[in-house]
C-alpha cells in the first residue's frame, strides 16, 4: 500500500531516446571569413570590466549596499557577472534564461539563507523543519522536494546530494552567506546541454564576490534571532585573498525551540579576470538544531497543540559541510577553456517523526537518517570560434565528472535513542557527461543552437544488512538538445527550445529487491537513469524604455515518476505524468532610485493513465472514512502549485533612505491524487526600511510577515495516527483492520509561517 508521506525522494521519468546526431566544426577558419560585424556572435560578456581584448583591474564588489543595484534579467553588466575564471558568457538562449545579480538578491528581506533563490522568477523556497535541514522548492508545478530536478551549483560546486539519506537530489543551502554571492545564473527546462542531473525542471547557478571592501554587520531580531557577520578583503601578490564568516542563532516561535546554532567561514583567493584567470575557494560549515516538523490539523482543533507546539520535540539534526574547490579560464586566438575541480567532505544526523505512532504505537515513529558522505568532481570545457559556409559560428565542448563515496543508514529511534536498524549502506557512485554544441549565426536576426549530451552512471550498494539489497548498476543516456533565437526586432527577440534531459534515482532503489522492512516482499529495482523531455517557446522584449519583459510557454513531460521513500527504504513507481503552462516576469526601473518586479507563473500538472493499484487501496479502506478519504484513484498530482507569483519595489540611492516591499504568493494546491484534500492559498509580504551614509555605515530594519497573515510554509495530506485519536484505539485493540492500521487517520498535516517578525541591522564598512 502507498501511504501519503511528505518528506520522501522525489520522482522521474523514463522516455525513450532520440536519434543521436554528429556535431561538425571547422574552427581553422576564423571570423575572417564570416562577413559584416553585425552578424559576429554575440560579444563575450566577463567581470571586473575586462573584455577578452580590453584588460583592466577588476572592479572591487561592495558588500552592505543592496539597494542600489538592480536585477538584470536580459544582458547583464559586467560587474553583475560571476567572477575571476568564470569563463566566457554569452547571450541567452531561452527567454526565461536571466541573470541576477547580487546586490538585487540582498536588496530583499527573507527569512532564511535559501530564499535568497526566491529572486529566480517562478520559484518559491520554504522550509518544513528546523533551520538546519534543506528547504523545500516550488517550480513550474513541481515540488521538488529539498532539490530534486532543480540543479543548484555555488562557484561551480554541485550543490544536489545523489543518493541522499534524507531525499535525492537533497540541496541545502543554509551554508550559504547571502552577501558573498555575485550574481544568480538561471536557466529552465533541458534545452542546455552542459546541464545534466537534476536540472530538467531548471538550474541556478551562484556565483561569488572576489572582493570586498571590510564590512562589520550585527542582526538582532525576533524570536531569539542573532547574527554576527564580517567580511573583507586585501591584496596579495597579483590577486586578492577574501575572507567572510558569520555565527548565528535562532529559536524561532516554537514551544520546542529551535536552538539552531551555526558557524560558517569561507576563504577565497582570486586573481586574473573572468577569461583568464584563478580562483581557490574553502568553507567550513557546521549547524545543529531542534526542529518542529509538520503537526496534524486536527491535534490543533482539538486544542492538544497549539499552532507553533510539536508533537515530538526530540526532532532534529546536526550537520557539518567542508568544501575546496578551485576553477581556471584561460583565453586565446582560438577561443577560451575553463576548468574548475572541488571536493566535498559532508555529513548529516537527521531525527524526524513524520506519522507520530502509525508504525510503533507504544514509542512513536520517530527514525534517524545518517549520511556521510566525500564527493568529489572536476569538469572542463572549450569553446571554439569559427566559421562555416562564410557564417558565424561558436562550438563547445565539454567533460564533467564526479564521484561520491557514501555511508548511508536508517534506523528506528525514540527520543533521538536507537531502537533498530532498518537498513545500513555503502555506496560509490560516479558519474561521466559528454557534452558539445555549437551555435551558428544564419543572419542577423537568426542564430541557431544545437547539442548533444551523454551521461554514464555506475553505483556499487553494499548493504550491511540484507545482501539481497547489494549490486551494482550502470546506465548510460543521450540527451539531444535544440534552441532558436529571431530577433531583436524593435528590440524584441523570440525563442524556441526542445529536448531532453535525465535524472538519476537513488542507487540503492536501483538494487534493492527485497523489502528492508519485510524481506518476504520482493521489490523490483528503479532504472539508475530516467529521462524527461520538454519544450518552450519565449518572446522577450526592451520595448518600452527602462522595462524588460519575457513570456514563456512551456511543456514537460515525465513518462514514469519513480519515488524512493526515505523513511521507508523502498521504492514505488507511480504513473506518467504532464505539466505545461506559462510563465510571465518583468522588471521596470524608470528611475536610478526605483526598481519594480512582477512575475507570475501558472501550471497545469496532472498524472497521465490510470491507478488500479490505488483503487485497490482506496476499497481496502472501505468502513473507516477517516482512513478512506485521499485515497481514491486520481490524476492529480500532490503539492503541484497551479499559481505562483510575486511582486516587488525597492527604493533608494547609494546614500540616504531606502526600502523595499516584497509579495509572495503561493496557490492552493491538490494533496492527494483526487483532490480531496487542498492546501490553503499563502500570501505573504516582507518590508523593509533604512538609511545609509556616505561612508557605508548601514541601519535597516528588516518586518518579515508583515501583515502577521496566519498560512503556512508548506502542507501535506497523509495518514498519521496520534494517541488521541479513535482510530488509534481501534488498532491497538485488534478492532480495526490491518490495511486501516497501516494507513492511519487521513489528515492535513502542516507547518505554520513564523509570525510578524523584527530583526534589526547596523552595519560598518571600513
Amino acid at each position: 500500500m502507498r501511504l501519503r508521506r511528505p518528506d520522501l525522494g522525489r520522482r522521474c521519468g523514463a522516455l525513450t531516446a532520440l536519434p543521436a546526431f554528429v556535431l561538425l566544426a571547422d574552427c581553422s577558419k576564423a571570423f575572417a571569413q564570416s562577413g559584416s560585424a553585425s552578424r559576429e556572435l554575440p560579444p563575450i560578456q566577463v567581470t571586473g570590466g575586462e573584455t577578452q581584448h580590453h584588460k583592466k583591474p577588476p572592479v572591487p564588489r561592495r558588500a552592505g549596499k543592496p539597494a542600489a543595484a538592480s536585477r538584470s534579467v536580459a544582458r547583464p553588466a559586467p560587474t553583475d557577472v560571476a567572477g575571476v575564471a568564470s569563463g566566457v558568457k554569452g547571450a541567452p538562449g531561452m527567454a526565461s534564461e536571466l541573470t541576477v545579480s547580487g546586490e538585487a538578491v540582498n536588496a530583499r528581506p527573507f527569512t532564511r539563507p535559501g530564499e535568497a533563490l526566491e529572486a529566480v522568477p517562478g520559484l518559491i523556497v520554504t522550509q518544513h523543519s528546523g533551520e538546519g535541514k534543506a528547504n523545500q522548492y516550488f517550480l513550474r508545478g513541481y515540488n521538488l522536494d529539498h532539490g530534486t530536478d532543480l540543479a543548484i551549483t555555488v562557484d561551480g560546486v554541485p550543490v544536489n546530494m545523489r543518493t541522499h539519506a534524507h531525499g535525492q537530489g537533497y540541496a541545502d543551502l543554509n551554508w550559504l552567506i547571502p552577501e558573498t554571492i555575485a550574481a544568480i545564473d538561471v536557466r529552465k527546462g533541458p534545452y542546455f546541454p552542459d546541464e545534466g542531473d537534476f536540472a530538467s525542471v531548471g538550474s541556478v547557478h551562484i556565483g561569488l564576490i572576489d572582493r570586498t571592501r571590510g564590512l562589520a554587520q550585527v542582526t538582532a531580531g525576533s524570536f531569539g534571532y542573532r547574527r554576527l557577520l564580517g567580511m573583507d578583503s586585501a591584496k596579495v601578490g597579483d590577486g586578492a585573498l577574501l575572507v567572510a564568516g558569520e555565527i548565528g542563532s535562532y529559536d524561532g516561535p516554537w514551544d520546542n525551540p529551535d536552538k539552531v546554532r551555526k558557524l560558517n567561514g569561507l576563504l577565497r583567493y582570486s586573481q586574473g579576470t573572468a577569461t583568464d584567470g584563478v580562483s581557490v575557494t574553502g568553507m567550513a560549515y557546521a549547524n545543529r538544531w531542534n526542529s518542529t516538523d509538520q503537526v496534524p490539523q486536527r491535534a490543533i482543533t482539538g486544542g492538544f497543540l497549539n499552532r507553533f507546539g510539536s508533537e515530538d520535540p526530540s526532532d532534529g539534526g546536526n550537520t557539518n559541510r567542508f568544501a575546496l574547490s578551485g576553477r581556471v579560464a584561460q583565453s586565446d586566438d582560438l577561443g577560451s577553456w575553463k576548468a574548475n575541480a572541488y571536493v566535498v567532505k559532508s555529513q548529516l544526523d537527521l531525527f524526524n517523526n513524520f506519522t507520530y505512532y502509525l508504525s510503533d504505537p507504544m514509542l512513536g515513529d520517530q527514525f534517524h537518517q545518517h549520511d556521510d558522505r566525500l564527493m568529489a568532481g572536476a569538469n572542463i570545457s572549450r569553446t571554439l570560434n569559427g566559421s562555416f559556409a562564410g557564417l558565424p559560428m561558436q562550438t563547445t565542448i565539454g567533460l564533467q565528472s564526479r564521484y561520491d563515496a557514501i555511508d548511508l543508514a536508517l534506523t528506528n529511534t525514540f527520543q533521538r535513542g536507537f531502537l533498530a536498524s532498518i537498513r545500513s549502506d555503502e555506496v560509490a557512485e560516479g558519474s561521466v557527461g559528454l557534452y558539445a554544441e555549437n551555435t551558428v549565426r544564419w543572419t542577423d536576426w537568426l542564430r541557431t543552437t544545437i547539442g548533444l549530451r551523454g551521461d554514464y552512471y555506475a553505483a556499487d550498494v553494499t548493504s550491511l544488512f540484507n545482501a539481497a539489497n547489494s549490486g551494482r548498476a550502470d546506465a548510460a543516456l543521450g540527451s539531444p538538445k535544440f534552441r532558436m533565437v529571431l530577433g531583436p526586432f524593435n528590440q524584441t527577440e523570440f525563442f524556441f527550445g526542445a529536448g531532453t534531459g535525465m535524472h538519476s534515482n537513488d542507487a540503492r532503489g536501483a538494487t534493492t529487491t527485497e523489502d528492508p522492512s519485510d524481506p518476504s516482499t520482493r521489490l523490483t529495482p528503479a532504472p539508475l537513469l530516467v529521462r524527461t523531455r520538454g519544450a518552450e517557446v519565449g518572446v522577450r522584449s526592451k520595448i518600452v524604455p527602462g522595462l524588460d519583459s519575457s513570456l514563456s510557454l512551456f511543456i514537460l513531460d515525465q513518462d514514469s515518476e519513480i519515488l524512493f521513500s526515505g523513511d521507508a527504504g523502498d521504492t514505488s513507481a507511480t504513473r506518467a505524468s504532464r505539466r505545461y503552462g506559462f510563465e510571465w516576469t518583468s522588471h521596470y526601473r524608470p528611475r536610478s532610485w526605483i526598481d519594480i518586479d512582477a512575475d507570475l507563473a501558472m501550471t497545469h500538472a496532472r498524472f497521465r493513465g490510470t491507478d488500479s493499484a490505488q483503487g485497490e487501496v482506496y476499497a481496502s479502506l472501505a468502513g473507516y472514512p477517516e482512513a478512506q478519504i485521499g485515497n481514491a484513484p486520481g490524476n492529480y498530482i500532490p503539492n503541484a502549485p497551479a499559481m505562483v507569483a510575486s511582486a516587488g519595489v525597492t527604493l533608494g540611492e547609494t546614500t540616504g533612505w531606502y526600502g523595499s516591499l516584497r509579495w509572495r504568493y503561493l496557490a492552493s494546491s491538490p494533496l492527494t491524487e483526487d483532490n480531496a484534500f487542498r492546501s490553503s492559498a499563502t500570501s505573504i509580504f516582507n518590508g523593509r526600511l533604512g538609511y545609509r551614509t556616505d561612508n557605508g555605515w548601514r541601519i535597516q530594519l528588516d518586518v518579515l510577515n508583515l501583515f502577521n497573515t496566519q498560512a503556512n510554509q508548506i502542507t501535506y495530506a497523509y495518514g498519521s495516527l496520534l494517541k488521541t485519536d479513535t482510530l488509534y484505539t481501534l488498532c491497538t485493540g485488534g478492532v480495526a483492520p490491518a490495511s486501516v492500521c497501516r494507513n492511519g487517520v487521513m489528515d492535513y498535516v502542516l507547518h505554520p509561517v513564523e509570525p510578524l517578525t523584527f530583526r534589526l541591522t547596523v552595519a560598518g564598512v571600513f
